[in-house]
């Protein structure tokens, strides 16, 4: 044993211990021996020279213990019958999708992803008309604008109507009549009964409440165009998303081909190594090394090809669609030049990003509810009538006139809603500041990132 193998000699053992779980999970198990009446003499070693091209083993090739002499069962970095390279077929089966539980409904599956390659834009469009986040900031957006309505409602007309029917009774006691000359009687208790039946209409109008339900009415107004940039914003983030995953999937397919050929190339350099140490010319530290260099680009390819599976699973994510989809994307990887107008970056971000726009919608409700809380300190005026009749007789009854509403003093009730009222809108002022210094925050990194990337 000479002196360099000797410093290598710990080295070698940590490595194959390395090696050996590697080994055991990739390899395939040898095939059984069958008896041949003329099995044919062994052939002759060979010594490949270090630029000689070679094949690697089909995959399910028996593997033997680097080092053996010629004629051993043959390696994984020797050649098949058929001339295949291991590493062509999946390292890592592909994994079988997992089933939708019951009761949790269906998931679409479009025919744009069935057999074909999925364009950007299809993935985009395919997003917004599928994604559950976007659907359900839309519903809330459209219970918001009837919340306008029934701010408004306050203003108008309002008519009733109402029945009563009742039954009465009535005791009375008389008290005992006496007449001159005759003896006293004794009280009598008198029952009475009796049916009473009322039919009126009621019509009611606001004349003057001094700006509060305008003021609620433009509180509800800015609360729902806070919920139609929520939906913007929805659909904002599931574009990025779709169009994060579908770059992504491009990416880890390539990384997928990248690693294969180093694979390949580990496998080529473990056949080099092999023949080396066969003929002499290298200690078996050598070999060593170029069989962790196998399991390494294994493990490296077993983890591209998840990546992979898990780029697929977020992207039929983003889309809304089942997961276990068979997305394919058209590879659209390539450079393209991206002007700007540096000058107004900041500028159209806040008049386009919906984040900044919601935060300032809630600000615009906040001070119409402050707006409704100071008046609310002052009265109402209303003008109603009422018509109707009783029975039995149906006698004809009405009332009208106008009633003035004031409320004097209600323990403090009002003027802490006033003063809630002024501390939230300070609160969402104080949003604005920083939605907005955000944004610019987000639009400065974006493009130093994008100039860095060019």
């Amino acid at each position: 044993m000479t002196a360099r193998s000797r410093c290598l000699l710990p080295t070698v053992l940590l490595a194959l211990a390395a090696v050996a779980p590697a080994r055991a999970q990739t390899a395939a198990p040898p095939p059984p021996a069958t008896e041949s009446p003329a099995a044919p003499a062994p052939a002759a070693p060979t010594t490949p020279s270090p630029g000689a091209p070679t094949s690697p083993p089909a995959p399910g090739a028996p593997a033997s213990p680097a080092g053996e002499p010629p004629g051993a069962p043959a390696t994984e970095s020797q050649t098949s019958p058929a001339g295949v390279s291991s590493f062509m077929a999946p390292v890592m089966p592909p994994p079988r999708p997992l089933e939708v539980p019951a009761g949790v409904g269906t998931f679409p599956i479009p025919p744009q992803v069935v057999g074909r390659e999925l364009l950007l834009d299809e993935a985009i469009q395919i997003g917004l008309d599928n994604a559950p986040k976007i659907m359900a900031a839309a519903g809330d957006y459209a219970a918001a604008r009837q919340r306008v309505n029934e701010a408004l409602a306050p203003l108008l007309p309002q008519l009733s109507g109402q029945w009563n029917g009742f039954e009465n009774q009535n005791v009375t006691q008389s008290s005992g009549f006496v007449a001159p000359g005759t003896p006293p009687s004794q009280p009598k208790t008198i029952t009475s009964r009796f049916v009473t039946t009322t039919a009126t209409v009621t019509a009611s109008q606001l004349l003057f409440d001094f700006g509060k339900t305008w003021a609620a009415t433009d509180a509800a107004r800015s609360t729902a165009e806070s919920f139609r940039q929520t939906v913007e914003l929805q659909r904002q983030t599931i574009s990025v998303n779709v169009k994060t995953s579908y770059f992504t999937l491009l990416l880890a397919k390539r990384l997928v081909v990248v690693n294969q050929a180093a694979l390949d190339r580990a496998l080529l350099n473990l056949k080099s190594a092999q023949g080396f140490y066969t003929v002499g010319t290298q200690p078996k530290s050598f070999v060593t090394r170029a069989e962790v260099d196998v399991a390494n680009g294994r493990v490296s390819l077993i983890q591209a090809q998840n990546a992979v599976a898990l780029a697929r699973v977020s992207l039929n994510t983003a889309m809304g669609i089942a997961i276990s989809a068979p997305t394919e994307v058209k590879d659209i990887l390539a450079y393209e030049p991206y002007s700007v107008d540096r000058d107004n970056l900041v500028t159209d971000a806040l008049k386009r990003r919906p984040e900044y726009l919601q935060i300032k919608a809630l600000a615009d409700s906040a001070e119409a509810v402050v707006r409704q809380r100071f008046r609310s300190f002052f009265p109402n005026i209303t003008a109603s009538g009422t018509y109707g009749a009783a029975r039995p007789d149906m006698n004809e009854i009405y009332n009208y006139g106008v009633q003035l509403t004031w409320s004097l003093f209600d323990g403090g009730n009002m003027i802490a809603q006033y003063k809630e009222a002024k501390a939230n809108l300070d609160a969402f002022q104080a949003r604005v500041k920083d939605t907005a210094l955000t944004v610019w925050q987000d639009v400065q990194q974006s493009y130093l990132n994008m100039i860095a990337a060019e």
